[in-house]
């Protein structure tokens, strides 16, 4: 997280020779130090201005205060996470970014004028769609083709087989600690999987009150907390899995989902701009993968680039409003047709692919600090951490995972990549993706989680009601 300054110890870059040795150089090099992405002299500087904001009672609730809150936050818990021992090789910083803000907002150790704000900007804004849209359409217009057609086809295999294997595995867990399997089934296991809180818990506890002729409120505070602890534990298994990537190489492919041929994205670019150079008659076609094949990164393009996912994003809103299919699932097959038919330049793919690496680097944390602070209840949190709970959640999640890799490794994927698909399926929605995948450091497959996240929550919610109806 912290990085040291690149500056040499005595100048500094674009300084005349008189400037370069004297106190300006020792000011960059200490602008060279950074909390996550923030210069550490601006970090402590916007730190200053947001206390005097708290003292004189006039914390501005505009968009500016908004991102510098969520910014220092965020990498300053992420800061704290990835410092831990231990908990630094299993995804700490996006451990601590999301669940520090939630313990300090629950023991009232931030002033409330600065999560007031975020919290509203957040839940005013849909903002964390706005994240999943730039991620998945920079991720998939990045991708080779051919693991973009089979990855799809193939991720539905081990996520069934994980799903149906982890219901077994953890309804048998809670029976013989005593939760009794009905209860471990239809309140634990189908929450954990039923794709987080607002597509999940939500529709699953008004189903269950419906059913059961009992309140949703109390419905809803017993799926909850599963969910919640669910997520909290892929978090910390896919980062075990990050760890063990790194130990045996041969199990991953570094965000890759399958061995492909050498191709792909670049290959195309590269061609392209040979094929354009000879076009216009200039000294002989570039050799593809030679420096100069690739041109230089227009910004009108990562521009452009951005408003083509919005709007992809805005067909899957309306294609929401005739279907009911969720909006980010209907903008990720709106990309896959796009890129399966070409219809997007390679200009504008290199752009989309901009886009993604700036919110992958710039926005996970400040994202994951506001869905701490305003969505993620200490409390309820903490109620799941009965030690029968805990050890039936985690053979759910477990179970999951370790069927994923199984039969992803059977399939011809990479185990790992097959089993973190796997653990998103017990995420907290589109928010536990995001910190799953940040704990797993593979962002890239986030198109493949929100498959797994709302058309797998919705096929179970959907036959945990229909099983519930049918027993009476």
């Amino acid at each position: 997280m912290a990085t040291q300054a690149q500056y040499p110890e005595d100048s500094a870059p674009d300084l005349p020779p008189e400037v370069a040795g004297g106190k300006l150089s020792h000011w960059l090099r200490w602008m060279g130090w950074r909390i996550g992405i923030v210069p550490l002299p601006v970090f402590l500087l916007l730190v200053g201005i947001l206390a005097c904001f708290v003292r004189i009672h006039r914390v501005p609730s505009e968009i500016c205060s908004v991102i510098a809150i969520m910014t220092i936050g965020g990498f300053a818990c992420a800061e704290i996470g990835s410092r831990i021992p231990g908990l630094n090789r299993i995804g700490g910083a996006a451990i601590a970014a999301t669940f520090i803000p939630s313990f300090l907002v629950y023991s009232h150790r931030v002033p409330k004028p600065l999560i007031q704000p975020v919290a509203d900007f957040f839940k005013s804004t849909n903002f964390l769609y706005l994240f999943i849209t730039a991620i998945i359409v920079g991720s998939i217009l990045g991708m080779d083709r051919r693991v973009l057609v089979q990855g799809f086809l193939k991720i539905f295999v081990p996520l069934a087989a994980g799903s149906v294997v982890a219901a077994l595995v953890g309804t048998a867990a809670g029976a013989a600690l005593g939760l009794g399997a009905r209860h471990t089934f239809f309140f634990t296991v189908v929450p954990i999987m039923a794709g987080g809180v607002g597509e999940g818990a939500i529709p699953l506890s008004l189903g269950y009150a419906e059913r059961l002729h009992r309140d949703q409120g109390e419905m809803f505070g017993l799926v909850l907390p599963p969910v919640m602890l669910g997520s909290l534990m892929a978090i910390l298994l896919a980062g075990l899995l990050n760890h063990a990537g790194k130990r045996w190489p041969r199990l991953t492919g570094d965000g890759k989902l399958q061995p492909v041929q050498p191709g792909g994205l670049e290959a195309e670019l590269q061609q392209s701009a040979a094929l354009a150079r000879a076009k216009n008659g200039g000294p002989g076609a570039a050799v593809p993968g030679s420096p100069e094949t690739a041109p230089p990164m227009d910004v009108g393009a990562v521009a452009s680039a951005g408003i083509l996912a919005i709007t992809l994003y805005l067909l899957g809103v309306l294609l929401h409003e005739w279907t009911g299919l969720p909006a980010p699932i209907g903008m990720l097959f709106f990309a896959v047709a796009a890129k399966l038919v070409h219809a997007v330049p390679p200009d504008l793919q290199r752009g989309a692919h901009v886009v993604y690496d700036f919110f992958r680097v710039a926005v996970v944390y400040p994202l994951l600090f506001a869905v701490g602070a305003a969505m993620t209840p200490w409390d309820k949190l903490v109620s799941a951490f009965h030690p029968a709970n805990v050890v039936t959640i985690f053979a759910t999640v477990a179970s999951l995972m370790g069927t994923g890799f199984v039969v992803g490794r059977w399939l011809g994927m990479y185990p790992i990549e097959a089993a973190i698909i796997n653990a998103t399926h017990s995420g907290q929605g589109g928010t536990g993706d995001i910190a799953i995948l940040t704990a797993a450091n593979r962002m890239e497959l986030l198109p493949f989680a929100q498959v797994a996240t709302r058309i797998g929550g919705a096929i179970m919610v959907t036959l945990a009601l229909i099983a519930l109806s049918r027993m009476g």
